[in-house]
């Protein structure tokens, strides 16, 4: 799921954090895609997971760029503040183009 797309947002509808994380991607010009956890019939499962990987806590708002772990809100927002976000945005987009290509498929960023 973290790997099928440039940037991938694990979210709850009714989380305020959440809607600040896809505001700031959508803000940036980017279009990412988002789990909504409680809309997912595999929610349960998915917030086991995120909170396994995170090592407890809130499950979301998970960021993932190019299928790699950035974070909970704190990372993202330290990344964003500091100037790496766009940076990692944009590998992560070169290495889902890069894969998609690998698989046959065609990119238009490329």
């Amino acid at each position: 799921m973290a790997s099928a797309s440039a940037v991938v947002i694990f979210s709850m509808s009714t989380c305020c954090m959440c809607h600040a994380v896809k505001r700031l991607f959508c803000g940036m010009g980017v279009n990412p895609t988002v789990y909504e956890i409680d809309e997912d019939p595999r929610g349960k499962e998915l917030e086991t997971a995120l909170m396994r990987l995170l090592g407890g806590g809130s499950a979301v708002p998970v960021v993932f760029i190019g299928g790699r772990l950035v974070g909970k809100m704190d990372s993202v927002m330290g990344s964003h503040i500091n100037g790496t976000l766009i940076k990692k945005q944009e590998r992560g987009e070169l290495v889902c183009n890069f894969l998609n290509i690998c698989k046959g498929k065609r990119s238009t960023t490329l």
